[in-house]
């Protein structure tokens, strides 16, 4: 019993936007750890000198009152008013049980317990609150017992500095990742610009152009590549021209004999009713295997006009509804073709032997592989001629959808048919400059949609018939 691989739900990104989304996080990651080491050491050492800043004010300004009393000058108010201080700052003296106080102290509510916490810690340097505002509190002895001096300094101004350089931080933090992810996609499509060669070349070989090779870029690595490329894609070609040729010889060599024999069963059909009867079912059985025979043989000439290049239009204006409902009912035994009113009168310039081909290939892989055609339809938007097969089969499954127009693409199942209807279908339309695809149709079963941009005009003169 084998076991089934996981699917991931999470959403696969393509390698270029995972590898500009890696820059970018590691950008991200850098620039943020660089922002909170230089926040950190921004924030420690700007405290760290504004507290030695002010210690030193408080300091002086505590030794100045020292000396003015010291001379017989009584503490007071005016005392206090006549220091310098920073802006805003309050200043506190505390003088046997009695407080002094200056201009910006007078109108600030002082904490109830100042004098309390002054006496307990004589030298110290914190922050606290004020009136709902930070406040740096130094306290500095004033050289007597029982004396302390006191300074307030607003910290609104630190902090909004601080505040600044964060923000300054975070936007450089921002302005990095964007720079790193677009650096990263930068060098994602320079990295990998080979492989996007790779994927175009081997896409135009998918789709039919065996002459996509890869330039050398003088890189060894990658050349190294170019070159098993390059000779895989030479092998291929090869191969493929050869089949190509081989195809067309034998199926040329093919005619000569078929012809014979095709008129040697004619012959015989002609005298049918004289053959005894035992020979009349393997005269049918004869029949029915040449005429698959001549099929097969048309089929693989036409295949081979492509392969060569030798397939070329033949444009002329046609009468687009009429040539295909003459085709398609032709094809059907049966009226299966509705045109639309979009495409009434509608003459446009195409090969009319390649376009009745298409829906003839079409309405009778319907009819053989999708249990019968439902419905041809035929309507045109703009410059835009669009054809579509339905048939009453089960639909042609998603995984299938792009390998049906391969030659000799059919179902193991089925034996009828050469497998080269569609091929031949899909190399015509693109011959035209079209686009053939296949899905569900909406009454089931599968749609074959035929998309041509031609020449299109309503029927002004009497067009080539269809």
């Amino acid at each position: 019993m084998t076991r089934r691989r996981r699917r991931s739900w999470r959403p696969q990104l393509r390698l270029r936007n995972r590898l500009a989304l890696g820059f970018g996080l590691m950008a991200l990651l850098l620039s943020t750890v660089i922002a909170l080491s230089v926040w950190s050491l921004a924030d420690h050492y700007i405290h760290r000198d504004h507290v030695l800043t002010a210690r030193a004010e408080a300091a002086d300004n505590a030794e100045l009152i020292a000396t003015e009393i010291g001379t017989g000058v009584h503490p007071s108010d005016a005392l206090l008013d006549r220091l310098r201080y920073a802006p805003g700052t309050a200043a506190v003296l505390l003088d046997r049980g009695r407080w002094y106080r200056n201009h910006e102290a007078r109108a600030l509510p002082l904490p109830p317990d100042l004098e309390q916490d002054a006496g307990a810690h004589p030298h110290s340097a914190r922050t606290v609150t004020v009136a709902g505002r930070p406040y740096l509190e130094v306290v500095s002895a004033a050289h007597y017992p029982g004396r302390v001096y006191v300074e307030l300094e607003p910290l609104e101004d630190l902090q909004s500095t601080l505040t600044r350089t964060w923000r300054l931080l975070v936007g450089a933090t921002m302005a990095a990742t964007v720079l790193g992810a677009a650096f990263g996609l930068f060098a994602s499509r320079r990295v990998l610009r080979p492989l996007t060669d790779v994927t175009e070349a081997a896409s135009a070989i998918a789709h039919g152009d065996l002459t996509a090779r890869l330039d050398m870029r003088g890189d060894p690595d990658l050349d190294d590549l170019a070159r098993s490329f390059n000779r895989t894609a030479s092998e291929l070609e090869g191969r493929v021209v050869a089949d190509a040729r081989f195809a067309g010889d034998v199926s040329h060599e093919l005619r000569t004999p078929l012809t014979t024999m095709l008129n040697s069963l004619a012959l015989l059909e002609n005298r049918r009713a004289t053959l005894p009867s035992d020979v009349r079912e393997p005269l049918d059985l004869l029949s029915e295997d040449l005429h698959r025979f001549r099929s097969l043989v048309t089929d693989l000439l036409e295949i081979s006009r492509f392969d060569d290049g030798a397939a070329m239009l033949e444009s002329e204006p046609v009468l687009v509804g009429e040539l295909v409902a003459r085709a398609a009912d032709s094809a059907a035994g049966r009226g299966v073709t509705a045109v639309l009113p979009s495409a009434e009168g509608l003459v446009a310039q195409v090969d009319k032997r390649r376009l009745r081909l298409v829906v003839t290939n079409l309405v009778r892989n319907a009819e053989t592989h999708g249990l019968g055609c439902r419905a041809v339809t035929v309507g045109a938007e703009g410059s835009t001629v669009r054809i579509a097969v339905d048939d009453a089969g089960p639909g042609v499954p998603p995984d299938r959808r792009e390998r049906v127009f391969d030659r000799f693409a059919r179902d193991t199942s089925e034996r009828s048919g050469t497998g080269l209807g569609l091929a031949i279908a899909s190399r015509n339309v693109r011959l035209h400059g079209g686009t053939i695809t296949v899905g569900d149709s909406p009454d089931g079963g599968a749609r074959f949609v035929v998309e041509l941009p031609v020449d299109v005009r309503r029927a002004a003169q009497r067009p080539v018939p269809a």
